[in-house]
């Protein structure tokens, strides 16, 4: 297994335009590709947009929905993906056998290399939880993907680990939402709006509890506990009634941020994984370490999920 060069995103996205944010993302892919990089991770619902989607009815829903198979914006990524020569993996709102996902895939210029639904949806009552784990591979890699919340819920980044991952997109919209976390809380849309002039009193808020300082707690880990690289994307700017942090990184098993982005707009940055940390790393050993008969019954018993935020309306 070879070295793999990949890049992670962040951009504004427009709430709907799918048109829009399919541009946005060849133009940060091309910047990727031109950086070296083979593959390009892009965040959650990435090309439909996504916290506007709380104020959606099921038409409205319906509308906005595609299929993975044959589906225009899929279409129109591969062949991006295409010309880039990469391999792309964006969000958006899938439509299948009448039910709605929050799907993010990952495709070449000829196949859908992987599909995964998000397994705690909550921005929409009318998005259905996927109900499986994948692992596929890119360039002799294999990787696996975990939709914003899903990777908060230790077990699953842990259930994948198992099944042999070594590389984890993380696709996100996250940061900069109402939370009873101390610190945590809305950035101020004014900030946003002002970053020009006061660049600094939004990077303040963007490397706050509000935004890095909250992934630092916990997003490292991680990558650490299992072993693995995590490639960690999110949105930027405007999400519908939020300012979102960005904050895209790439980190290695061993916890260390190896590229990170503190840009107050689109970017796109590119990090080397290479091989030889995946069995260096403590978590490696870790997993070799557990002795499941201590705790499988205790792991796979029954339980209620409940995924809401604070900031959720009824």
């Amino acid at each position: 297994m070879k070295e793999i060069v990949i890049s992670t995103a962040q951009f504004e996205h427009r709430s709907g335009d799918k048109k829009y944010n399919l541009s946005v993302i060849e133009h940060l892919a091309t910047r990727a590709r031109d950086s070296g990089a083979r593959v390009v991770s892009f965040h959650e619902l990435s090309i439909t947009g996504y916290t506007f989607l709380k104020d959606l009815n099921v038409n409205e829903i319906n509308d906005l929905s595609e299929e993975v198979q044959g589906g225009p914006s899929i279409r129109t990524l591969q062949q991006i993906a295409g010309d880039l020569r990469m391999v792309i993996l964006a969000g958006l709102v899938e439509r299948h056998k009448g039910k709605f996902y929050n799907t993010y895939v990952a495709v070449d210029g000829k196949n859908i290399l992987g599909v995964f639904r998000k397994l705690h949806p909550f921005i929409s009552k009318y998005l259905q939880p996927g109900d499986s784990y994948q692992v596929f591979e890119l360039s002799g890699w294999r990787c696996s993907i975990l939709i914003c919340y899903d990777n908060n819920i230790v077990e699953n980044v842990r259930a994948v680990a198992l099944q042999g991952t070594q590389i984890l997109f993380t696709p996100h919209v996250t940061g900069g939402t109402p939370s009873p976390m101390p610190g945590r809380g809305n950035i101020p849309p004014e900030l946003w709006e002002n970053r020009e002039k006061d660049p600094e009193a939004l990077r303040k808020e963007f490397l706050s509890l509000k935004g890095r300082e909250w992934l630092m707690r916990w997003l490292p880990s991680r990558a650490y506990d299992n072993g693995i690289f995590v490639v960690f994307s999110n949105n930027v700017g405007l999400d519908h009634d939020h300012i979102k942090p960005g904050n895209a990184m790439i980190i290695d098993p061993f916890g260390e941020i190896l590229v990170e982005s503190n840009k107050l707009d689109n970017d796109v940055i590119t990090a080397t994984c290479t091989p030889e940390k995946l069995g260096q790393a403590g978590g490696y050993r870790y997993i070799n370490a557990r002795r499941p008969e201590l705790y499988k019954d205790i792991i796979g018993k029954p339980n209620q999920s409940v995924t809401r935020p604070a900031w959720m309306k009824e």
